[in-house]
This record gives C-alpha cells, sequence and structure tokens, in this order.
C-alpha cells in the first residue's frame, strides 16, 4: 500500500492534516506513506510511522514547483492520494482511489473540511509524532510539571502582524497569572529566523527570567517542549495549532483571523476575540483582563 499524502505550505495547515493522517496510518499500519510539504512544515512528519519520504516544496515562479512534484510521483503507482491543495497534479498521476480538496476558502472550521474528506465526523484531532530524543531535548528546557510551579508556554509571534497581540501586553499579563500562580515561569516560543526573533525579543526582555523556548529547535522538539507545559497562550500561528496537537491546554488570541475556521483543535482548548466583527476585529482590542481570566479558567479546567 502507497499513500501520496499532499498538504500544506503553512506549518498551522499541515498540523491540522494531521489528524486524517494518522487515521490513515491506523487504517493501513503497514502503508508506504510519502509526504509532499513545504519546508516549513517538512519537520513534522520526521517521526512518522510508516513514513517513506518527505518531498519539499519548494515555491518556483510560474507554479513549476507542481511540475518538479509531478516528475517525482509520476514514476509511481500511487494506491492512493490524498489532495489537500487541490492541484490538478493528482489527477495526472497513476492513482487508485483519489482524495482532492476543492480549493477555495469556505465557512466552517477547517478541521472538520479536512475530515469531510475522507468521510471522517467528528474529524480527529491533530497529532504530533515523537521519539525519545525529542523528549530528552525538551526536558533539557522545560522542568518537570508540577501543579504549583506550572511552566506556561507564550506565543507572541505569527506570520502576518494584523494577528500580533501587542507585545506590551505580555508583562501586565504575567503580573496576572503570578498573582494566582507566584512560583509560575513563563517560557517564550517563536520561531526560527530574525524576524520571529525580533518579535519574541520584546516579551524576553520583559519577562527576564523566561524561558527561551525559540529559533533553534527542530518541529519535533518544539513539539515536546510545548508537551511539557501546563498552558499555552499566543496569537493565532502554527505554534498555537501545534501546542494543541501535542495535547497542551491551548488559548488561542484572535482578531481580525477567524476563530470559526481556525480556532485551536485539541483536547482541551479554547480561544478569546477582540470585540468586533469576526474577521475585521483588531487584534488590540482584546484586554489583558480577558485574556488573563480565560488562561486562568483553562489552566483550572486542566487541573481538574
Amino acid at each position: 500500500m502507497r499513500i501520496l499524502f499532499i498538504t500544506a505550505t503553512r506549518l498551522g495547515d499541515a498540523v491540522l492534516s494531521t489528524g486524517i493522517l494518522n487515521t490513515l496510518i491506523q487504517q493501513w499500519p503497514n502503508a508506504r506513506i510519502t509526504v509532499a510539504c513545504g519546508p516549513v512544515a517538512a519537520g513534522l512528519f520526521s517521526h512518522m510511522p510508516g513514513l517513506e519520504r518527505v518531498l519539499v516544496m519548494h515555491k518556483r515562479r510560474y507554479d513549476l514547483h507542481w511540475l518538479d512534484l509531478w516528475k517525482t510521483c509520476a514514476p509511481t503507482r500511487w494506491d492512493m492520494t490524498v489532495d489537500l491543495r487541490g492541484s490538478i497534479i493528482s489527477f495526472a498521476l497513476r492513482s487508485g482511489r483519489r482524495f482532492v480538496m476543492r480549493g477555495g476558502r469556505r465557512p466552517g472550521r477547517r478541521v472538520g473540511h479536512l475530515g469531510a474528506l475522507l468521510g471522517l465526523s467528528p474529524a480527529p484531532h491533530p497529532t504530533v509524532w515523537l521519539n525519545n530524543a525529542d523528549q530528552q531535548a525538551a526536558a533539557q528546557v522545560i522542568p518537570p510539571y508540577t501543579p504549583d510551579a506550572p511552566v506556561i508556554a507564550l506565543g507572541p509571534t505569527a506570520n502576518w502582524h494584523g494577528k500580533i497581540w501587542p507585545t506590551e501586553h505580555y508583562l501586565p499579563l504575567w503580573q496576572q497569572l503570578a498573582a494566582t500562580y507566584p512560583q509560575a515561569r513563563p517560557a517564550i516560543f517563536y520561531g526560527p529566523g530574525p524576524q520571529e526573533a525580533e518579535l519574541a525579543r520584546p516579551v524576553l526582555h520583559a519577562l527576564p527570567h523566561a524561558i527561551d523556548a525559540g529559533g533553534r529547535f527542530a518541529l519535533t522538539e518544539t513539539a515536546a517542549m510545548l508537551a511539557r507545559c501546563a498552558l499555552y497562550i499566543g496569537n493565532d500561528s502554527g505554534l498555537m495549532h501545534l501546542a494543541a496537537a501535542a495535547g497542551t491546554p491551548t488559548l488561542g488570541l484572535f482578531g481580525p483571523s477567524r476563530a470559526s475556521e481556525y480556532a485551536p483543535t485539541g483536547a482541551m482548548t479554547h480561544w478569546v476575540e477582540a470585540p468586533g466583527p469576526e474577521g475585521l476585529a483588531p487584534i488590540a482590542g482584546l484586554s489583558v483582563e480577558r485574556v488573563a481570566h480565560a488562561a486562568l479558567a483553562l489552566l483550572r479546567q486542566s487541573r481538574t
């Protein structure tokens, strides 16, 4: 059984697709699976059971990266092709069953649309695949969980400025959290590259006792670190979805992006939105008090 799974370029969408991919793994445990995705998401699949290879799609002018993918995949006879990008190449490959998601934006949860493609309702939750090395690396950075001294992850970055909650809000947010959990410790998560580091720097400066958990780790190591945290609070981003997939209680912060489509999905997740019309509300309108109240409620819920 050989399966071609074409998933997203962006990390968040790729994370959301792991739920249906994991279902395929469970249904066909001996399948050999090839995953095609963008470079940002490639590391997500490193330790996936049944992985034959990851085909990293580097964007090229005139959509020539799709031609590259077709050339690589055309010699193989696939038993199943799952194409979440709605590309034409899925119909130009030798394949048995085909599941091709139509393009375009539509209302409703993205994870639900993914599940519906395979006839899965409710849609399976996203997941992460970790190995012992990931767990050991995480243990070097994030201390063990203790109820009175939780490590709370903060995710102040995103791929679009409009989705970024003002960084100056994190100090008063932490002060409110620390009033209830005085021994708590923040961990600041952010992705690789100078732009992510620049966005995280003001929060690291405002919280000098914070753990610097960003910029230099593999995706699976980051997921393992998130799994050791008692709570994640952060913008609508790939890291938010990764935290939820890792099983961390996750609070998503939404402004002009749509929680009705991209709210975090996991065993214990919640989100708060800035006041105003969905998709148009400035995230700066989301108050520190509202975020702190929701975060403390989710943390209490996770301990019951």
